[in-house]
């Protein structure tokens, strides 16, 4: 008998992710992506706890552990770049009780494509332009005027996920505005200390520069804002004037970051948002990553949240193959895990609102921490359960 045909949309990680383990329990597997290739560069995102479980199981914690950026902690500056307090990582990972790793996204993305591209079939610069499913399956037309049929079809695509508008609905009915807006750039400034994250903080503002390798850095800008912002969000010109407006008038080295992030190729804002969803299943689609839950990258989670649903959804559906109990099965074993990231917001540490709020943070992280921050734990969440895959071949990352 000819194998289940599933259609996954995105390519980032949820989607390889996905992927991976599908292919293991018996699924034909498509993934289009919209962008014509890999995106190789990206901020920096952490993988901990159910996440590392998950990369330990695929075979690849030996090469993530291998490109994880040598984060040291992070140091919070004054405007004459005075150290104020410092929190280095080990100090982290004993307190939320997890490794943490750290890599690039763009790396992460690589290896997933890497350990899936042998199995599934990908297709760049393309998506979908409208579906139509009955109780069997669901009809594809695609941008390119291409047309097939899928058994079950994937949204991994973002927080602006073109599956969920198509399917559930507009994207204002899901997604929540947290009051911050975020942005990443790629540049190499001789700013802070190799090795640590630098934060300068004015109120409501924040910038970062984290220093590598040579030649290898990344700058985060994250400003409080009351009200959203009016721009598209693949306007990149608009978004660098927003940036700018933001942060005019900021001291420290502010201005010389701007200056890099409006000339950094690999340059990504948008608002710190959330996606509430009361269900992340309808019929023959189904939603998995920020797509279902986005939490924020002020969450820290956005991988962590990924790839352990990634592994639970493939997995129900390894095991009930595609059916409803299968989907509600994966739902109620990942909302847990959504439901607790979504209310661990790192604001109030990395941009406080006030000048007060500025000292109390350096002074918080400048003392013994007990047990304060056992709250970013895990341990009440629904632990990953172990599936019986058809399938355990890896391959090996180059």
């Amino acid at each position: 008998m000819p194998k289940p045909t599933i259609l996954i949309c995105g390519a980032s990680i949820a989607g390889p992710a996905t992927a991976f383990w599908l292919v293991r329990a018996g699924f034909d597997v498509t993934i289009v992506e919209q962008a014509a290739a890999l995106r190789h560069a990206g901020n920096g995102v952490d993988i901990r706890a159910e996440a590392l479980a998950v990369i330990d199981r695929m075979g690849l914690g030996a090469a993530v552990r291998a490109r994880a950026a040598q984060t040291r902690g992070l140091r919070f500056v004054d405007r004459r770049d005075r150290e104020r307090a410092r929190i280095g990582t080990a100090r982290l990972e004993r307190m939320v009780g997890s490794e943490d790793v750290e890599i690039a996204r763009g790396d992460l993305s690589a290896l997933l494509h890497g350990a899936t591209r042998d199995d599934v079939s990908y297709v760049f610069g393309d998506a979908v332009a409208a579906l139509a499913q009955d109780g069997g399956g669901v009809d594809v037309t695609f941008r390119s005027g291409r047309r097939d049929r899928f058994d079950l079809v994937i949204g991994a695509d973002g927080l602006h996920s073109g599956i969920r508008r198509m399917v559930f609905g507009p994207e204002e009915r899901f997604v929540r505005f947290r009051e911050h807006y975020f942005a990443a750039a790629a540049a190499d400034l001789a700013i802070g200390e190799p090795g640590w994250t630098t934060f300068y903080n004015e109120p409501g503002r924040s910038a970062a520069v984290y220093r590598a390798a040579p030649g290898q850095g990344q700058l985060t800008f994250t400003f409080h804002s009351a009200q959203a912002l009016a721009y598209h969000h693949r306007d990149t010109a608009a978004q660098r004037g927003l940036l700018r407006h933001a942060f005019a008038g900021m001291g420290w080295h502010v201005p010389a970051m701007l200056d890099a992030a409006d000339a950094a190729a690999d340059f990504y804002f948008d608002a710190l948002a959330q996606v509430r969803m009361p269900s992340w299943t309808c019929g023959r689609v189904v939603l998995v990553g920020d797509a279902a839950w986005c939490a924020s990258p002020a969450s820290g989670a956005g991988a962590l949240l990924a790839l352990a649903g990634a592994y639970r959804l493939a997995g129900e559906l390894a095991v009930d193959g595609i059916s409803p109990q299968a989907l509600a099965r994966y739902e109620q074993a990942q909302r847990p895990l959504v439901k607790l990231k979504q209310s661990q917001l790192f604001t109030g540490i990395t941009v406080p609102r006030t000048r007060a709020g500025i000292l109390a943070r350096n002074l918080f992280l400048s003392t013994p921490l007990t047990g304060v921050l056992s709250r970013w734990k895990s341990d009440d969440a629904t632990p990953l359960r172990t599936y019986a895959f058809a399938s355990t071949h890896v391959k090996s990352p180059e």
